[in-house]
């Protein structure tokens, strides 16, 4: 592994969600294809690459900001699983455990961000 971001265990945290984001997804129906698909899709692999993005060697300021915006992205990603839940697109098993990613994920990421102080 050569860049920064890669052995970060929240990287690949976030790399794992998007994996199971995606395998979720294939089940939504075709109505959703550019509507909640896609946005649960593009708000969770935003979650890796603003870490990937902010952790090219620039200062920690900046590596903070990439963090934040992760952060945002993740929670973008816990309001779409709760309007999959709604629209009965998931199973509760599928909600709880996607959910618990989500907030591992966050808590991670608002570690590492307190780490750069």
């Amino acid at each position: 592994m050569s860049f920064k971001f890669e052995k970060l265990k929240v990287w690949q945290k976030a790399i794992d969600l998007s994996s199971d984001i995606n395998d979720l997804t294939k089940t939504f129906p075709k109505d959703e294809l550019f509507v909640l698909t896609a946005q649960i899709k593009r708000a969770t692999d935003s979650v890796s690459l603003n870490i990937a993005e902010g952790s090219t060697g620039q200062s920690n300021a900046e590596f903070r900001k990439f963090l934040t915006y992760a952060v945002r992205s993740d929670v973008e990603v816990v309001g779409c699983l709760y309007l999959a839940k709604k629209r009965n697109l998931m199973d509760d098993n599928n909600f709880f455990k996607l959910y618990a990613q989500c907030e591992e994920i966050l808590v991670m990421l608002n570690a590492l961000k307190n780490s750069l102080d």
